[in-house]
């Protein structure tokens, strides 16, 4: 197994388990015959970032409950299961048939009167879904772009900047996060971004290294604020 291997599960064990099926050890298939060290390892990154994103969206529930209680939903907790156990059409068309990066967007649309927190992770949800080509279990990495990787990564990046800078017409932020203010400081969002964005960063040159492509970096000046396309 490369270094850069042994990084990345060192950083998918880091991860936290947030208790859904996908997170517990799987039994032995027939099919991991097929798979190199490399392919099991981004089977499982690909697990865990969707449980990152559910607890992100759980999280932004809890502080922009409006949304939730809007819903037909009886909790937060209910409504990240719908949202997840629902058809990607279905969710699409409760966002203006939009995803990826113009789902991103549109959380942050002053004319839109939906679920914004729905809108922001099902954007970050198949943005990070087409990095990894739609895939979800992988064979010899099936020839996965480490530049739409690295692209999403810093994606990531600037979905974090809007949501910590996007206001509406009254001046209020669309989607409340991190707590900066008070005795004690919540920065439990910052640490799931940044759990998001060094498993893009280090799958993008985990690809890049066993398939002697390489990557252009983005001028981070102008990431801050344009979404790439994936």
């Amino acid at each position: 197994m490369s270094m850069m291997a042994v990084l990345l599960l060192a950083g998918c064990q880091q991860l936290p388990l947030i208790g859904s099926q996908s997170s517990q050890a799987e039994p032995f298939s027939v099919d991991h015959v097929a798979k190199s060290d490399i392919d099991l390892i981004f089977d499982y990154q690909v697990k865990q970032t969707r449980d990152l994103l559910r607890a992100l969206m759980l999280k932004l529930y809890l502080r922009n409950p409006i949304y939730w209680r809007n819903s037909s939903s009886s909790s937060p907790q209910e409504r990240v299961k719908l949202m997840f156990d629902m058809y990607e059409m279905d969710v699409q068309a409760m966002l203006r048939n939009t995803r990826s990066i113009e789902s991103i967007k549109l959380a942050f649309d002053p004319t839109f009167q939906g679920d914004r927190v729905l809108a922001y992770v099902f954007g970050l949800k198949t943005m990070l879904a087409a990095a990894y080509s739609n895939k979800y279990s992988f064979y010899m990495l099936d020839q996965l772009d480490p530049q739409k990787l690295y692209d999403s990564a810093r994606n990531i990046e600037v979905a974090v900047w809007m949501l910590s800078n996007r206001k509406n017409p009254d001046g209020e932020l669309y989607l409340v996060s991190n707590e900066l203010h008070g005795p004690v400081k919540n920065l439990s969002f910052e640490r799931l971004f940044g759990k998001l964005i060094m498993a893009q960063d280090i799958s993008s040159q985990i690809v890049a290294d066993s398939t002697n492509r390489t990557v252009k970096n983005v001028i981070q000046g102008i990431a801050r604020y344009i979404l790439i396309p994936i």
